[in-house]
């Protein structure tokens, strides 16, 4: 993929109007990532308004992952300063944010506390699309409480939710930055379904995805398919070996390079091929 990619989301400026408007009323904010890509979903437009709000990352979908790999990327953000915790909300394990949560504010809790007065926290969810926020916020409600869906752009407006008599969440649209200069994370964001394939065909993103697989798990790699050591062999040439491996071929016996890659997508999504992180922190 040697052209820039390059994308336009039309809810961009109003996702970050709706955080900037309500950032005032907020006591922190939840700031969810997929687990797979961290670095990825973390967008440069949401660190402008920020600013000093407490803050707790997210690291969602942790089970799609290796431990070690989550202990580097909680160790980043922990070093950066801020709280962090990993969750699969999909299959509600949670029960760690809200105590996180109650951590990250304990002083503004305890000063009410003294004047007799019981605080409502009030938390922002925010994340790029597909991140999981409202997945995340259901979970932890205990209940369907928000619309949700395995595609980006579920979310089109903002929604207070009451999580509890002491806790309610604002979750707000998932948006894109207009363009992402750093092309490996932006392959990353198409990977985890953070945005729409739709510019790639099925065959262009799996082979993206197998350069990908042969810098950060070739053995898991290999192990899944039955490969021979995939170092030295071109993308094109390992989807033809699965293919065929699979018997998925067309007439002719040629391989059947689409029914493949959708496969192999797939097997990424549901961590078939292994629990697998896509990109390392920055530790000095």
């Amino acid at each position: 993929m040697s052209d820039k990619i390059n994308w336009f989301p039309g809810h961009m400026k109003k996702a970050l109007g709706i955080i900037g408007e309500n950032l005032g009323l907020v006591d922190a904010v939840l700031y969810v990532l997929d687990a797979r890509a961290p670095g990825a979903c973390i967008n440069p437009g949401f660190e402008k308004i920020l600013n000093e709000k407490p803050r707790l990352y997210i690291l969602n979908k942790a089970d799609l992952v290796d431990d070690g790999y989550l202990k580097l990327w909680s160790e980043y953000f922990r070093k950066s300063g801020h709280a962090c915790t990993a969750v699969n909300s999909a299959t509600g394990i949670t029960s760690g944010v809200i105590k996180e949560v109650r951590t990250l504010l304990a002083e503004k809790i305890q000063r009410y506390k003294d004047k007799g007065v019981k605080k409502t926290l009030r938390i922002m969810v925010i994340g790029i699309p597909n991140s999981g926020k409202s997945t995340l916020i259901n979970s932890i409600g205990g209940k369907k409480k928000t619309a949700t869906g395995d595609k980006p752009g579920v979310t089109k407006t903002k929604q207070w939710v009451k999580i509890s008599d002491g806790i309610e969440m604002l979750d707000t649209p998932g948006a894109l930055w207009p363009n992402l200069e750093d092309q490996e994370a932006a392959k990353n964001l198409f990977f985890i379904g953070s945005i729409k394939p739709e510019i790639f065909d099925n065959t262009e993103l799996a082979l993206m995805l197998i350069e990908r697989l042969k810098e950060t798990a070739p053995d898991k790699l290999e192990s899944r398919y039955g490969l021979p050591p995939t170092e030295n062999i071109a993308p094109t040439e390992i989807l033809e070996i699965i293919a065929k491996n699979r018997g998925n071929v067309v007439k002719g016996g040629e391989a059947d390079f689409d029914r493949t890659a959708i496969a192999l997508l797939d097997d990424f999504k549901k961590a078939r091929i292994g629990r697998i992180g896509l990109e390392k922190p920055d530790i000095q």
